[in-house]
């Protein structure tokens, strides 16, 4: 009984966490489309029948129906309860490792962002302005929250955005794209200087190692999104990256 309420918390923020993953597998189908991922209903994207409330339960539908639709019976793509059960066990993660307050719920729609923008980076090589935009409000939020560490954030949102801007307009935008600079800038502003410069090396390394793979193995071109492997940066250095700078800095007696 004591471990069920001491599970309770984290079982209500993955309950919570999948159906904000619902939402996210609509902007992740809608936004590169242009259409709204409010006022239109969800509906079969086979046959268009409208879908009632519990053809939309967060995994649970998908998992019942088999992966099909109600009415017409075609495939549904696995991508949905992924992205669900995803984000839900992300937040869980979130909350366990920065504690359950403030900066965790910024942490958390953080990452349901960096999801959003990794898969329909890696689909259309493009992010969408708007998702940057919510991750600079989200910036926002974090400074107010550390106003004792204003100038931290603020070096975080130009340090390496300020880097990589000049390296766009040397290589005429052929070296990186528009939408990851602007997605340092606002991810820098969330975590500071320290953290996005981190979380800029372990996103490079990451693609680095997992590009060349893709090469070798399926033979996937020279050309690569880099917006799903500086999220994957991004979201490590905001959760252990204090802890990591920390030990490094005592392994050097600073």
């Amino acid at each position: 009984m004591l471990l069920f309420l001491e599970s309770l918390p984290y079982i209500v923020i993955f309950i919570f966490g999948i159906a904000i993953g619902s939402f996210l597998n609509v902007c992740i189908y809608r936004m590169p489309l242009h259409k709204s991922i409010v006022t239109a209903p969800s509906h079969c994207m086979t046959c268009g029948s409208r879908l009632h409330w519990y053809d939309m339960v967060p995994v649970f539908s998908w998992l019942i129906l088999g992966g099909k639709c109600r009415s017409c019976k075609a495939k549904i793509s696995a991508q949905y309860p992924i992205i669900e059960a995803l984000n839900g066990a992300l937040y869980v993660l979130v909350c366990v490792v920065n504690g359950m307050n403030l900066s965790s719920g910024v942490m958390c729609l953080m990452t349901s962002a960096l999801i959003v923008l990794s898969v329909i980076d890696w689909r259309t090589y493009e992010i969408p302005v708007a998702i940057n935009i919510f991750l600079g409000i989200l910036g926002v939020a974090s400074v107010i929250l550390e106003l004792d560490a204003v100038l931290a954030h603020l070096m975080g949102a130009v340090c390496v955005s300020g880097i990589l801007l000049v390296i766009y307009l040397l290589s005429g935008g052929r070296a990186i794209g528009g939408g990851d600079i602007k997605l340092m800038a606002a991810c820098g502003l969330i975590l500071g200087w320290q953290l996005i410069i981190l979380a800029f090396f372990l996103g490079c390394i990451i693609g680095s190692v997992i590009h060349l793979i893709r090469i070798r193995v399926s033979g996937a071109g020279h050309m690569l999104a880099m917006g799903p492997y500086l999220s994957a940066g991004i979201f490590i250095a905001a959760l252990w990256g204090n802890s990591w700078i920390h030990w490094y800095m005592g392994m050097l007696g600073i």
